[in-house]
């Protein structure tokens, strides 16, 4: 069985950076430029989200938690471009994956059925890597 995380992480981050991408550039005024440097990927791939080349996913976008994952996206593209870190949006986004049962749908959606995987919270511990590496 999948952990949450992995879950998480192929289905849910990689369509919300691309709502994200697409909310701050039409949105928000930023340019694709500043968002890939947000983002820390290049400009093309922004351009890739922004087409819907990159980032979509049927699962959300045919289930009934569609507007509220939409609208999380756009509370948080509001938080990002006043300032927030991103970490902390994409955090918020996955906690409401896993609150609002879009998550137990994505169980769904691989074919597992019965006992699901348990989600730790994530410590959100912060790396520093030092500068003589």
């Amino acid at each position: 069985m999948k952990m949450p995380c992995e879950l998480i992480v192929t289905h849910i981050l990689p369509t919300a950076r691309g709502a994200l991408a697409k909310e701050l550039v039409h949105n928000h005024g930023m340019t694709q430029v500043q968002v890939a440097n947000l983002f820390g990927v290049t400009s093309a791939a922004v351009s890739q989200y922004i087409k819907g080349l990159r980032g979509g996913n049927n699962l959300i976008d045919k289930s009934a938690y569609r507007d509220d994952f939409y609208k999380m996206i756009a509370d948080s593209a509001n938080a990002v471009a006043g300032g927030e870190d991103l970490t902390e949006s994409l955090c918020r986004i996955c906690a409401f994956v896993k609150e609002s049962g879009l998550l137990k749908a994505l169980y769904v959606f691989e074919g597992y059925s019965g006992d699901l995987g348990i989600c730790a919270e994530c410590p959100r511990t912060a790396i520093t890597i030092p500068e003589e590496i």
